[in-house]
């Protein structure tokens, strides 16, 4: 016989801590939800009383939030996040036709080739649903916890999941892609002919030192004996090539289909960096993949990376 027990959690309670939490004191909380400060002090005494945990402890003026409010915060995001779905979903007419996919975009992976994966999605063979998008950017690691927490679908990035305790995701890779040095006409021009040898002393962005490519790109500059001159170092792929699609430098990007190289910002290639490959990975929650678009992108998404390059 199994026994079910029942939450003993007042989830209106849970909501005035959550707002707390985001807010940063009961007084901005209290503005925000229109009642008065005392009836929230009041709902968050029951709530701890019922936790048997203190969430918020005041320390001088500041009201922040205790080991156990941090942990308790991290489900309430999630309990929070989870109610809006719902209710985002149940509103819409195509409900039962639109399949939702949430995914999570490294930095650090340039968005031609986030966009050329993404087909494998848009694109599924004989599929019953239309697929509804919602993208998140951001740093790898705070990525990788949004996954485990089941905020994400899936992950995509530069990087496979080296793994540890705390999370269990498993890598998918999908494709390898060649690196080119693009420029705008007035940048590119003059260093097309005669490359690599033509590059001694050309304006050159690269990304930061912490991340993957910039260590290889180093190392063709190296074995190659250029000496470019740096003018710009970007930890954002995207930065970079806004700022060197403006003229400021030559600048590093995959060879793959990208349209504001060809129609909006007229860029050039300049040359292909042989030897210089980046990779870029699906991370999942599960091995065994249960989201019908995550597995298109995983069995399809290299296919269109591959399929459409045109450079």
């Amino acid at each position: 016989m199994v026994i079910v027990r029942a939450l003993n959690i007042n989830f209106h309670h849970l909501y005035y801590f959550w707002v707390v939490a985001h807010e940063g004191g009961v007084t901005r909380a209290a503005e925000r939800l229109g009642v008065a400060v005392q009836t929230i002090s009041t709902q968050l005494g029951l709530l701890e009383q019922s936790l048997g945990k203190s969430l918020l402890s005041l320390q001088g003026r500041r009201l922040v939030l205790t080991e156990a409010g941090r942990a308790a915060l991290v489900y309430a995001d999630q309990i929070f996040m989870l109610g809006e779905q719902m209710q985002e979903a149940l509103a819409q007419d195509e409900l039962g036709r639109t399949l939702r996919l949430t995914v999570g975009i490294s930095d650090a992976l340039p968005k031609e080739v986030a966009y050329n994966v993404l087909q494998g999605a848009l694109h599924m063979p004989n599929a019953k649903q239309s697929v509804r998008l919602v993208c998140f950017e951001g740093k790898f690691e705070s990525l990788l916890a949004d996954l485990a927490l089941h905020k994400l679908d899936v992950l995509l990035t530069d990087r496979p999941y080296s793994g540890n305790a705390s999370v269990r995701a498993f890598s998918h890779p999908l494709a390898e892609y060649e690196i080119s040095l693009f420029g705008t006409p007035e940048i590119a021009s003059p260093y097309r002919d005669n490359f690599p040898e033509s590059l001694q002393g050309a304006p050159l962005l690269l990304p930061t030192r912490n991340t993957a490519l910039r260590g290889r790109l180093d190392q063709w500059f190296e074995a190659n004996k250029v000496k470019a001159e740096l003018v710009g170092e970007f930890e954002d792929g995207a930065l970079l090539k806004t700022f060197g699609s403006r003229g400021l430098g030559l600048f590093p990007g995959p060879s793959v289909p990208s349209r504001s190289h060809d129609k909006q910002s007229s860029l050039l290639v300049v040359g292909e960096l042989a030897g210089v490959r980046e990779q870029c990975f699906a991370i999942s929650n599960d091995r065994k993949i249960k989201h019908p678009a995550v597995e298109a992108i995983i069995e399809n998404g290299g296919k269109w990376l591959h399929n459409e390059r045109t450079l």
